[in-house]
Order: structure tokens, then C-alpha cells, then sequence
């Protein structure tokens, strides 16, 4: 997690994995303890309406990622967010500052997910994309290797690790610029 030589006077963060892995929570308590702003991007597309309708088959909104980008281009370039969604590839490398992939145990994330409801269709989609690490690879794909970390979010402990470690990296970068 390396810092640019960039103007912004606070980092941006990605934070992201499967549903389930513990992304609003992991991108809330960092957000809160240093003052940044926590961008949870299927908020907002419900609340702008920053989508392309309804998927029933996948339970949820078909994401326009034009008008998310349009939406986040001068929030981004500003600095000071953490933002929090299960896609990376659509934003574009030069917002984030260093991006965070969670990883979840798959006995445990179906666990999690059949505890919110996910119809069997949508569980198992989630939880091969898991095993077989599909969102770390979109991310070694998206971003340069010194930007990208991989942390474990099996347990309360994990999170409370990963919370301490991203707090800790904010407050750093922030007293490097």
C-alpha cells in the first residue's frame, strides 16, 4: 500500500469482496475514526437511482456503472473516502489510493448469506465467485500490486484486525502528505 504522488490531501480506499465479507462494516469504523466520508455504492444507486432497473434472477439493482462514475468523479478527486462495493473493475485506478479485497472462509460466507435470505441461485453464485477468488483477480487485473491487499474477514477478530489496520494505514498516509 504504497501512497501516489498525487494533491489529495486524504486517501480514497476501496474496499470490497464477495457479499458478505464484511465490507460496510470493515469501510464504517475506519470512515468514523479518521472523519472520512464511507461511500456505500448500493446506497447510492438506490438513492440516485443510479441504475438500469431490477434483476429478479440476481435479487437486486442492474448497476449503470456510467452515471455511478459520473456521480463519484469529483467526491473522488477531493479525497477522504472509503468506499464500499463488491465490483472494482468499472472505477477508474487513479481514485484509490490503496484497495482492500475481503476474504471469507466459504462454509462461513454461506452461512452469512443464507442468513440474509439469498434465494440458492444467488448464494451459490457468491460463493463459488469466492472460492475461486474471482474478485482478487478483477482487482490484480485493475490495480498495481502495490495498492492491493488481501485481508482474512472470517471472524469478529478478523474484522476488528482489519478495522485497526486500515485506521492505522489512513492516519499514516495522512501524516506522509
Amino acid at each position: 500500500m504504497v501512497k501516489d504522488s498525487i494533491k489529495r490531501r486524504k486517501p480514497n480506499i476501496l474496499v470490497t469482496g464477495t457479499p458478505g465479507t464484511g465490507k460496510t462494516t470493515t469501510s464504517t469504523a475506519p470512515a468514523e475514526a479518521t472523519q472520512l466520508n464511507h461511500i456505500n455504492i448500493g446506497d447510492l444507486v438506490k438513492e440516485k437511482n443510479l441504475h438500469d432497473g431490477w434483476d429478479d434472477e440476481l435479487d437486486s439493482y442492474i448497476l449503470n456503472e456510467d452515471l455511478v462514475c459520473d456521480e463519484l468523479e469529483d467526491v473522488m478527486d477531493e479525497g477522504g473516502n472509503i468506499v464500499d462495493y463488491h465490483g472494482c473493475d468499472f472505477f477508474p485506478e487513479r481514485w484509490f489510493d490503496c484497495v482492500v479485497v475481503l476474504q471469507t472462509d466459504n462454509t462461513i460466507l454461506y452461512d452469512r448469506l443464507s442468513r440474509r435470505g439469498y434465494k440458492e441461485s444467488k448464494l451459490s453464485n457468491n460463493v463459488e465467485r469466492e472460492i475461486f477468488q474471482v474478485l482478487l483477480e478483477e482487482v490484480k487485473e485493475s490495480y498495481a500490486e502495490d495498492k492491493v491487499v488481501a485481508l482474512k474477514s472470517d471472524t469478529i477478530e478478523d474484522i476488528s484486525r482489519n478495522v485497526a489496520t486500515l485506521t492505522d494505514w489512513i492516519r499514516n498516509w495522512s501524516i506522509q502528505v
